[in-house]
C-alpha cells in the first residue's frame, strides 16, 4: 500500500474542507449579489439623466431640470467641516483613555458611553442639534450647527476607532521605547500613532461617507429645501448660512416637488452612491498602502 494514499478520514476532510469553501462562496456572491443589482437598477433607471453637466450644474425650473452641484458643494461642506470639528477631538480622547487614564470605574462609566453613543439614533442628535446649537448657542441653522451636529454624532466612532487602532500596535512597542528612556508621550507620537495610523484613518473616511447620506441631522440644523445660487462655483456657502445637500435634496425631489422627471432623483441618487462608493475605495487603497509601512 502506497504511504502517500489518501486514507478514508483524509478524503472525508478534503471533501468537507471543498464543501465548506463552496458554501463561504455562495455566502459572499449572496451578499454582494444584491449591491450590483442595486446599482444596476439605478444606473439604469437614472442614464437619461446622468451626464457632467448634471453634475455640475445648477438647479432650474424648481429643481425639476438642471444640475445638483449646490446640493453636491453642500455634502462637501458638511461632511469637511464635521471632520475638522470632530476627528481631532476623538482622536485625543481615544489616545487618552487608551494610553493615559487609568482603569477604574470612571473610565470604565466613560467607555460603556461611548459605546452606547455609537448607537444613538440620527434622529436624537438632530433633536439634540436644534437645542444645543441651533437655539441655545444661538447659531441659528446654518452650516456650522448642522456641521457641530454632525460632529458630535461621529465623534463616539472616532474615539472606539482610534482606541481599537492603539490596542492593535504590540505592547513590546512600548516596552522597548520605554527602555531606551522615552517618555510616554514620545513613545506614542513616534512609535503607536504612526503605526496606528492607517487603522485610525480608515474607519474616520468610512464614517464620513456614512454622514454624508444622512438626513435627520442636518433636515433641522442647517440644510434647505431649495437655495438660488447664481453662478457656479466652489465657494457657493457661508458657515453661517444654510446649504442644499444631496440628501435633503434627494428626498424633497422624490417627495416634495411634483412634476420631476423620473430620471432625476435616480441620477441624484447614483451620484450620491457613487462619491460614497469612491470614498469607500479610497479609504481601502490607504489602508493597504499604510499596511505595508507597519513595522510588524
Amino acid at each position: 500500500m502506497d504511504t502517500f494514499t489518501a486514507t478514508q478520514h483524509t478524503r472525508k476532510k478534503l471533501r468537507t474542507q471543498k464543501f465548506v469553501a463552496v458554501l463561504f462562496g455562495f455566502m459572499s456572491v449572496a451578499i454582494l449579489a444584491p449591491l450590483f443589482i442595486l446599482i444596476g437598477y439605478l444606473v439604469y433607471k437614472a442614464w437619461p439623466a446622468l451626464s457632467w453637466e448634471f453634475i455640475t450644474g445648477l438647479p432650474e425650473r424648481g429643481m425639476r431640470a438642471g444640475g445638483i452641484w449646490p446640493a453636491l458643494v453642500g455634502t462637501l461642506y458638511l461632511v469637511f467641516f464635521s471632520l475638522v470639528l470632530s476627528a481631532p477631538v476623538g482622536v485625543l480622547a481615544g489616545v487618552y483613555l487608551n494610553e493615559y487614564a487609568k482603569d477604574n470605574w470612571f473610565t470604565r462609566v466613560v467607555n460603556l458611553a461611548v459605546v452606547n453613543l455609537a448607537g444613538v439614533p440620527s434622529i436624537v442628535y438632530a433633536l439634540f442639534g436644534v437645542g444645543a446649537f441651533v437655539i441655545f448657542f444661538d447659531f441659528g441653522k446654518s452650516i456650522i450647527a448642522a456641521s457641530f451636529t454632525i460632529a458630535i454624532m461621529t465623534l463616539p466612532a472616532y474615539i472606539v476607532a482610534t482606541k481599537e487602532a492603539l490596542n492593535a500596535v504590540p505592547h513590546s512597542f512600548r516596552v522597548a521605547c520605554w527602555n531606551l528612556g522615552a517618555s510616554k508621550w514620545q513613545t506614542i507620537r513616534t512609535m503607536v500613532l504612526p503605526n496606528s495610523i492607517s487603522g485610525i484613518l480608515t474607519p474616520m473616511i468610512l464614517d464620513a461617507c456614512r454622514t454624508a447620506g444622512e438626513t435627520a441631522p442636518i433636515m433641522f440644523t442647517g440644510a434647505v429645501f431649495y437655495k438660488a445660487i447664481s453662478e457656479w462655483g466652489l465657494f457657493l456657502y457661508t458657515p453661517t448660512e444654510q446649504c442644499m445637500a444631496l440628501s435633503y435634496h434627494l428626498f424633497t425631489i422624490s417627495t416634495q416637488v411634483p412634476g420631476v422627471p423620473e430620471a432625476i432623483p435616480f441620477a441624484t441618487a447614483v451620484v450620491l452612491l457613487g462619491a460614497v462608493l469612491f470614498f469607500n475605495s479610497f479609504a481601502i487603497v490607504l489602508r493597504t498602502y499604510m499596511r505595508f509601512k507597519k513595522k510588524w
